[in-house]
């Protein structure tokens, strides 16, 4: 069933919707909870709440990128759980690694008063992201954004970890720079 049709489904009030939904990004939103969460059992817990979440979502929404969207709920709702269980509690402190090689390049989320900063931050991310290499694009994607272990990455990607690691650093220090270009402050 394609994207448009499970989300008419929800918009009809259809509960076929959910099912069609976990038949269709199941695996895909597994996999997003359990490299986050590093537990099958939290990770299916947290893929059930997605469901859910979309289903209270969708109306009023209308998501464009059905995928997106429902792999962008799985992801804040298994960090919000991590957050909930404490960092080193799950994954050998692996997720706090991630975050702490990003740290250094973009500044911390804040106040209110980073509101404007962190609207300014996404456009220049997302073009800073939409000029990468493909290959380049999706290591640091994978990394950062699904939480992929280098190892992982080398394997899906069928390229040595050294590769991944070293596209990592030169695609953090070309953020950072691009960061600087732009005058946001680190």
């Amino acid at each position: 069933m394609d994207d448009e049709a499970i989300i008419d489904l929800y918009w009809d009030r259809d509960e076929k919707a959910i099912r069609e939904t976990h038949n269709k990004f199941g695996r895909y939103c597994h996999s997003i909870a359990y490299n986050i969460l590093q537990n099958r059992q939290d990770a299916e817990e947290c893929v059930n709440d997605t469901w859910l979440r979309v289903w209270d979502a969708i109306p009023p929404q209308r998501p464009g990128r059905f995928l997106a969207f429902v792999g962008k709920i799985t992801r804040n709702l298994a960090l919000n759980r991590l957050e909930a269980y404490g960092a080193q509690k799950r994954g050998s402190g692996q997720n706090e690694l991630i975050f702490d090689e990003l740290a250094e390049v973009l500044p911390a989320p804040g106040h209110e008063a980073r509101i404007v900063e962190e609207i300014v931050l996404t456009k220049v991310l997302n073009g800073f992201l939409a000029k990468l290499p493909p290959e380049t694009r999706i290591i640091f994607m994978r990394r950062y954004w699904y939480l992929s272990t280098v190892r992982e990455i080398a394997r899906d990607l069928g390229v040595g970890e050294s590769k991944v690691k070293m596209t990592l650093l030169r695609t953090r220090n070309a953020l950072q720079q691009k960061l600087e270009e732009e005058g946001i402050v680190l």
